[in-house]
């Protein structure tokens, strides 16, 4: 009854999102009113309104006051620069942007265009604003194309793309407008909080963040978090011999869990493992899960999931020696990108690969925390109601559905199922063939690029001509997207997620004068030719839509109906004819592992003809209850993600707070002197502890530590000894001797450079440690669902050690930080010219020429990127300066340099694999 009474409500009054968009219908109106006054305008008086709308906004009025005006302002000059004038429906998407909520618009509504009205409104504050695409080709064509109406009302756009100079960044985050891709912005975020000054960044505060295809970036990729390693210490030996293990295992073996992409060994599978690692000279002992064979142990799981879950040409390709990683959700090359956990590592094992070093965490942060610091965020995709509560609860972000500007005349046709996926491809090829004859497109939909390039073998055996977009043709596929829409063309793509181009029935004409007359310099000749052109395909366009538009043709269905929406939006565009179809069978990967396998087969087995097809409802729910299922199961990855980041989270924000303050500090003194006293003071309280009598306190353990930890050689059992001493006046004769000895040493270096090394110091000794931590969190992170046998909860159990954790790196920082400067030699000295910039050690002295002052820089310390135990090497090695060591002798060096330390020439490489390699 109620279900009744919410339909008849509906109908009579609309659903809430219909009441939301109409209630911005008298902005629109405001708009539209301004049309005529805007459009009288000069160029140059309509490039005047930006400086007039500062002006409002520094008299106190607000962005929702000018918005109208604004609007209408970016409407004419998109009008001017573009010829493209924005619909209702799109002011509606900008006016939905602009109040920090999604707006689905359908495909071909023109996205792009609305991006323009919200950005240059927010743009005008100054204040810079962020418009987020999912690929490079993206961001370059929108910072161009768009920028174009940005120009041309006064306002600065720039673009962030991989493989640019740090000064190219900086100018572009500059810009009043910057387009970038998400992993750039991410990572440049990182980046800056890893540098050394606040010059070397590049970012500036968050503002306004506009986000398209905000369902891939905000859901789809934020799965994984960003990650910034650095190569640890080469272990391909042991990939290769795990590898060749592995590769001998059976079926009976092991279990496979496709559901969460693991794998485990079976009981007879452990001892045959056993055998093969101990005749490798790989195990400790006769049992692999010997403590100190957990990272055997390790390696043995990552190779077995290399070798039996990880698919080449699905999960992966392999191009020029590299193992190259496939976005499951948009099938594209994800060059540059890794593998955590020696995963990577497994795969070009696996594959006789040069095997690249494994990676430690330097810095990460996930998706999702790190567009929750915009103030404000927008987002526009084709797509986004199926994930409309996720983006409520992890970003605070409602969904809007825009209306289409024309009624949608694509027809969806039912699914049809098959016996086997044989079937499917015969009658998939036989309606290819059909469409093509009749001069009707076809974009087919297939979710691998196996999948694609087996039905590409099927075509061109059938001598169907077609084209393959997927992720081993990237350059290219924003031009075979383009013509997708061609009589007669068939197009086959892995994943349509993202791509970003029109498919404009009868070709795309901007696209064909780019290919076809490119070699043409402008002029008369070339005129010509583009009216040809634009005359072929309007011609071609109504041949198509008499034709029944664009055919989208899927071969199974994706893990998530949102991706599924988003390949049929491809078809329909703008009120154009169309037809959507899904061609499904028993052996596609979503029903095979999460489908209602009984019902199903009953299904196929009740008098199914071979090669016949079956339409029913009953496939139709088994179908959206699979895929409920993997959606709510991505959910919670994501969700669990979310939640174990969020710990780490607050965890970042603190130590890049410290981080930036030390940078923006003038002087850091009296923060290394609070952090010399909290070290002293828990030396004392752990050595001699309140309340304890003098003869009970460890002297012994006490001056070890003083001269370990602060080059202070102290009388402390003759203080035991004396009358009237207590823990008090121990502690004030220890902290006055440490302040006598940094007082000393600071005196004589210059003020400046001595700021600077205390900077230096500091930064490194938090950079050092935070990776450590990053490490022990992964590892926790990694072990503590075992908590659960004990009736824990796990992320509260984390969350426990994690402070933890915390609060013995910050004790590790200060404790570093004292020893470091306690201990450390200057030596300011012109570098021998044999080795141009580089210092004898390369680690323990400045190379600031004293005579010159002329470097307005902050000294740069050469000993800034070493550990503390690298440190405390160099100080070995510094210490026998003058007594054998010759800077100019590399012959000299290995008695006072160990073989897994820098080289003192300054390469960068170990000093066993430089100067003092072994040869034979």
């Amino acid at each position: 009854m109620l279900d009744f009474v919410g339909g008849l409500a509906k109908r009579l009054f609309g659903s809430s999102n219909d009441r939301y968009v109409r209630s911005l219908q008298p902005v629109v109106d405001k708009i539209n009113g301004l049309e005529p006054t805007i459009s009288a305008m000069s160029d140059d008086e309509l490039r005047a309104q930006t400086d007039k709308f500062r002006g409002l906004l520094a008299g106190g009025k607000s962005l929702d006051d000018i918005l109208p005006e604004a609007f209408a302002t970016v409407r004419e000059a998109a009008k001017r620069t573009l010829g493209q004038r924005h619909y209702d429906v799109q002011l509606i998407g900008g006016i939905v942007l602009h109040r920090g909520e999604i707006a689905e618009m359908r495909t071909g509504e023109g996205k792009t265009l609305v991006s323009t009205l919200a950005a240059y409104l927010n743009a005008i504050e100054g204040k810079g604003v962020h418009v987020v695409t999912v690929n490079d080709y993206l961001a370059r064509r929108d910072s161009g194309w768009m920028g174009m109406v940005h120009n041309f009302l006064g306002l600065s756009v720039g673009v962030v793309v991989p493989n640019i100079a740090d000064e190219e960044r900086r100018a572009a985050y500059q810009a009043d407008i910057t387009y970038a891709t998400n992993n750039e912005l991410g990572f440049d975020y990182l980046r800056d909080n890893m540098k050394y000054s606040r010059d070397a960044m590049v970012q500036r505060p968050f503002n306004f963040a506009v986000v398209d295809e905000v369902d891939s970036i905000l859901v789809d990729e934020a799965r994984t978090p960003l990650i910034i390693s650095g190569p640890t210490d080469d272990k391909s030996a042991l990939y290769t011999s795990v590898d060749a293990v592995v590769k001998q295992l059976v079926a009976d073996d092991y279990e496979i869990d496709e559901k969460q992409k693991s794998i485990i060994l079976t009981e007879s599978g452990t001892e045959k493992v056993e055998r093969m690692l101990e005749a490798a000279g790989l195990l400790e002992g006769a049992n692999l899960y010997d403590f100190e064979n957990t990272q055997v142990v390790h390696h043995v799981n990552q190779s077995m999931r290399a070798n039996l879950i990880f698919r080449r040409d699905t999960d992966y390709i392999v191009r020029d020696g590299k193992v190259i990683i496939i976005d499951e959700f948009t099938g594209r090359m994800m060059d540059g990108r890794r593998w955590s956990d020696g995963l990577h590592q497994a795969v070009e094992a696996k594959e006789g690969q040069p095997i690249q070093p494994e990676n430690q965490t330097l810095a990460s942060i996930t998706f999702q925390n790190y567009f929750r610091m915009y103030p404000k965020l927008g987002g526009m995709t084709g797509t986004a109601a199926t994930e409309a509560a996720e983006f409520f609860d992890i970003y605070k972000l409602n969904t809007v559905e825009i209306p289409t500007n024309l009624p949608v005349q694509r027809k969806d046709s039912e699914d049809e199922f098959y016996k086997n996926a044989a079937d499917k491809f015969a009658a998939i090829v036989k309606s290819i063939r059909e469409a093509k004859e009749k001069g009707q497109p076809v974009l087919v939909g297939t979710v691998s690029i196996e999948k694609s390039e087996m039905l590409s073998e099927y075509l061109t055996k059938e001598g169907v001509e077609h084209s393959v977009l997927n992720a081993r043709f990237h350059e290219k596929e924003a031009h075979i997207v383009a013509q997708a829409g061609r009589i007669g063309g068939v197009t086959i793509a892995t994943n349509m997620a993202g791509r970003g181009t029109d498919i404009q029935l009868g070709g795309n004409i901007e696209f064909r004068v780019e290919d076809e007359l490119s070699d043409l310099e402008a002029g008369a000749e070339k005129d010509a030719a583009v009216a040809r052109i634009r005359e072929e395909v309007m011609a071609e366009r109504a041949k198509v839509r008499e034709a029944g538009g664009l055919f989208v043709l899927a071969t199974e269905r994706h893990e998530s109906r949102r991706i599924d929406n988003q390949l049929r939006g491809r078809s329909g565009r703008q009120g154009d004819p169309g037809l959507s179809r899904f061609y499904l069978s028993l052996d596609d990967d979503l029903l095979r592992i999460f489908g209602q396998q009984n019902m199903l087969h009953r299904l196929m087995n009740s008098g199914l003809e071979e090669g016949e097809a079956i339409v029913h409802p009953w496939i139709s729910k088994a179908i959206e209850t699979a895929q409920k299922k993997v959606e709510a199961r991505n959910y919670d990855v994501r969700k669990q993600l979310l939640q174990y980041d969020d710990v780490m989270n607050d965890q970042r924000k603190v130590v890049y707070e410290q981080r930036q303050d030390v940078m923006d500090s003038e002087a850091v003194g009296d923060v290394v002197v609070d952090m010399r006293h909290d070290t002293i003071n828990d030396l004392v309280a752990t050595h001699c502890p309140q309340g304890a009598y003098p003869e009970q306190w460890n002297v012994e353990a006490l001056r070890a530590d003083l001269a370990a930890k602060l080059a202070l050689d102290m009388p402390v059992e003759e203080w035991a000894k004396a009358e009237g001493i207590d823990q008090e006046i121990v502690l004030e004769r220890i902290l006055a001797a440490a302040d006598a000895l940094m007082a000393e040493k600071a005196a004589g270096i210059d003020p400046a450079t001595w700021v600077q090394i205390e900077k230096n110091f500091l930064l490194q000794a938090i950079d050092h440690h935070w990776k450590e931590h990053l490490a022990t969190l992964d590892a926790l992170r990694a072990v503590i669902h075992l908590r659960a046998y004990a009736q824990k909860t796990p992320i509260n159990e984390y969350k426990s050690e994690a402070f933890a954790l915390f609060e013995r790196m910050l004790g590790m920082i200060r404790e570093d930080v004292t020893r470091m400067l306690a201990h450390a030699q200057f030596q300011f000295s012109p570098p021998p010219p044999e080795f141009g910039d580089t210092n004898p050690g390369g680690f323990i002295t400045t190379h600031i020429d004293p005579l010159t002052g002329e470097n307005e820089a902050a000294p740069e310390v050469e000993y800034m990127h070493l550990s503390p135990e690298q440190f405390d090497r160099a100080q070995a090695a510094a210490a026998a300066l003058g007594a054998g060591f010759d800077a100019a002798d590399p012959s000299t060096w290995s008695s006072f340099v160990t073989r897994n330390q820098p080289c003192p020439c300054g390469s960068g490489e170990k000093f066993k694999h430089c100067h003092g390699a072994i040869v034979t």
